[in-house]
């Protein structure tokens, strides 16, 4: 079958054949087969299926079974109408506990076959067992996609460490030159520092001379102001003296002589100047002690903001010196953090070496699996095909034995199962029919080649006397009855053909006659239509075959005025539209009728031409209502109402109608007022 193809060699032994990893082996007897079961369980080698050489043919079952086995269909409980089945199917098959048990069963009772509790078979010709956990096809294929999972896990992690690793270099950089930049504004800082405490001495040697400059100028300044002091003290003796002495004067006194007067003008002089220079030599003073006391507070000032720079200074200098310390302690950071991933890197490198060699493991095993996946795949094709060659030759076969049914049960009458019990091989043939004369002879045995000699004499002898039909009578009765139906029918379908053929020359003289009437109408309509659109011209219409009216052809002549062409490809496109709106027209004359539908025949019409077309149109509306489709403006003047399709500007299309002309015929019946002195107003 396909589950387990067997292969036979020469010898007869079974060699090895397989499609689910069950070995199929040869043995010389059953211990060598329990032997080889116990090996294979023992070191978890598989499954096989061992056939045993030399096995005495199978007995009956004989005597009660040894103690601890059991009927295989005693085991078994289920519907009763199944039991028996069962029973058959299970007949001489014994349940024991152990594989020792089974050998001894067999050796005692060869025509049994034991089953153990842990699914060894053993019989007399035949054991099948071993361990189970061997790993299948499935099981091997899982396997190898659990091992290709665990490769992707294993190249994700690796992608993983890698994209870690770039990013911790990067934060490695990073802090590099983080603690580079520190290292820059650090030294940034100290020259900065040494700048502004050189600017510091400077301003405070400027401010230590401001403030003697000061000291003396105040100094200078207080002796000045004692100088004037005395000066003014001299200038008010003088002063009264001379007031005392102008009194003395005025009171009649001896003014004192020249040389006093001279002395004390002088002295009085003196006493001017000195005061003056006193003034001069205060206000002078008094400059320099207000542009003293302006330097000394500019100075002042600027030891303030010198104070305050340098309070900045030395702030920024702490500022430097914490980002200092913290530049350090990021320095520190970044070396531990570089040793660290640096031991990660290693760490990672080793997982990764772990893992390209586990890989490169799992990829040999990978290819290993592989290798035999396709062995065994291989072999299962051949055993399937062997299986499908086995099917298809037992398919034949069944069919060659229906065919050789069928055929007896055809030929002979006989059904296959009787005929094989009445002349099957095994059965002796019967005597040939004596001849008259002689006397039949003894049954003898069946000899294929004997048979096969008689049965082409008893064909040939068939086929001389040719083939017997007993149902003759009742086959000539039933085609005289199906022959006289169908002579009834035939006669029928020629009388209908006569009555057809006679309705059908009924119907073509009706139609000449209608055709003859409506072309001789036509004709008339035309010359008269034609001479009206085409003024001077001629038109009409020839028949191609007057004597078949029915199979005559209708041409049409035109002959415009002022041209001598008759046909009317040799006509212009708008004679030509003309020539055809008139035989339509002739048409609609000749037979009327109550509606009529013109799509756009007057486009290739001239004013003149259109205004003449109008006119009939005119005269055909008075009989039958006319829908024309055009664009000429003359032609929708003369209509009375109007519909059109148009788009608004929400490109939505709407059918419109427009009545033009509601009271034509009123006015037409209309009287027309007589002419008065002046004209009238007609309305419209």
């Amino acid at each position: 079958g396909r589950s387990s193809a067997k292969s036979f060699r020469s010898t007869g032994v079974i060699a090895r054949a397989s499609s689910r990893k069950t070995s199929w082996t040869a043995t010389d007897s059953p211990g060598a087969a329990a032997g080889a079961l116990r090996l294979l369980r023992e070191q978890d080698a598989g499954r096989a299926a061992l056939l045993i050489a030399g096995a005495p043919r199978p007995e009956a079952p004989a005597g009660e079974l040894p103690p601890g086995a059991r009927w295989a269909a005693d085991l078994v409980d289920g519907p009763p109408e199944l039991l028996p089945a069962v029973g058959l199917l299970l007949a001489g098959t014994v349940v024991v506990d152990t594989l020792d048990r089974a050998l001894r069963l067999v050796a005692e009772h060869p025509g049994l076959s034991a089953v153990t509790t842990e699914g060894d078979r053993l019989g007399a010709a035949f054991a099948h067992g071993g361990a189970g956990a061997a790993p299948s096809l499935l099981e091997t294929r899982a396997a190898v996609d659990e091992a290709a999972r665990s490769i992707a896990e294993l190249d994700v992690r690796c992608a993983e460490s890698a994209e870690r690793l770039a990013e911790l270099t990067e934060r490695r950089r990073e802090s590099a030159a983080a603690v580079e930049q520190l290292a820059v504004r650090r030294r940034q800082l100290e020259r900065q520092r040494a700048e502004v405490a050189g600017t510091l001495g400077r301003l405070g040697g400027q401010s230590r001379a401001a403030a003697g400059e000061a000291e003396r100028l105040t100094a200078a300044a207080g002796r000045a102001e004692e100088g004037l002091d005395r000066l003014l003290t001299t200038a008010e003796e003088l002063a009264e003296r001379l007031a005392v002495a102008e009194e003395t004067a005025a009171d009649g006194e001896d003014e004192p002589d020249a040389a006093e007067q001279q002395r004390l003008a002088g002295a009085a002089t003196s006493a001017r100047a000195t005061e003056l220079e006193a003034r001069l030599a205060v206000r002078t003073h008094e400059e320099r002690v207000r542009a003293l006391a302006g330097r000394a507070d500019q100075l002042d000032r600027a030891a303030r903001a010198e104070r305050e720079a340098r309070a900045r200074a030395a702030e920024r200098r702490r500022r430097a010196e914490r980002d200092a310390a913290v530049a350090v302690a990021v320095a520190e950071g970044a070396r531990q953090l570089l040793a660290c991933l640096e031991v990660s890197l290693a760490r990672a490198d080793a997982e990764r070496a772990a893992i390209e060699q586990a890989r490169a493991a799992r990829e040999a095993e990978l290819r290993e699996h592989r290798e035999h996946g396709r062995e065994l795949k291989d072999e299962l094709d051949k055993l399937v095909d062997a299986g499908h060659r086995d099917e298809v030759l037992r398919a034949e076969k069944r069919l060659r034995i229906e065919q050789l049914e069928s055929r007896a049960l055809e030929e002979f009458g006989i059904e296959g199962g009787e005929l094989l019990d009445s002349y099957g091989p095994d059965r002796p043939v019967p005597p040939s029919t004596p001849e008259e004369g002689q006397e039949p002879g003894e049954p003898r045995p069946y000899v294929r080649a004997e048979q096969e000699k008689r049965l082409r004499a008893a064909e040939r002898a068939y086929q001389q006397l040719g083939k017997v039909n007993p149902l003759a009578l009742e086959e000539f009765s039933a085609l005289e009855e199906r022959h006289r139906f169908l002579g009834e029918q035939l006669d029928d379908l020629k009388r209908g053909r006569r009555d057809l053929l006679d309705i059908v020359k009924d119907v073509d003289q009706r139609v000449e006659q209608l055709f003859t009437a409506a072309f001789h109408d036509t004709a008339a309509q035309f010359e008269g239509v034609f001479s009206r659109l085409f003024p001077g011209g001629e038109g009409r219409l020839v028949l191609t075959d007057p004597d078949s009216m029915l199979t005559t052809g209708v041409e049409v002549e035109a002959r415009p005025p002022g041209k001598k062409v008759k046909r009317l490809s040799l006509l212009s496109g708008g004679e030509r539209s003309l020539t055809a709106v008139a035989l339509l027209v002739s048409i609609f004359k000749a037979r009327p009728s109550p509606f009529y539908v013109m799509d756009e025949v007057e486009a290739a019409l001239d004013e003149t031409n259109l205004r003449r077309l109008i006119g009939i149109m005119e005269e055909l509306r008075e009989s039958s209502q006319l829908i024309v489709i055009t664009h000429q403006k003359l032609t929708m003047e003369s209509a009375d109402a109007l519909y059109g399709v148009t788009m608004k500007g929400d490109g939505i299309s709407q059918v419109i109608s427009q009545r033009l002309r509601e009271d034509r015929k009123e006015r037409r019946t209309r009287p027309v007022p007589a002419p008065a002195a002046e004209p009238a107003a007609v309305p419209s």
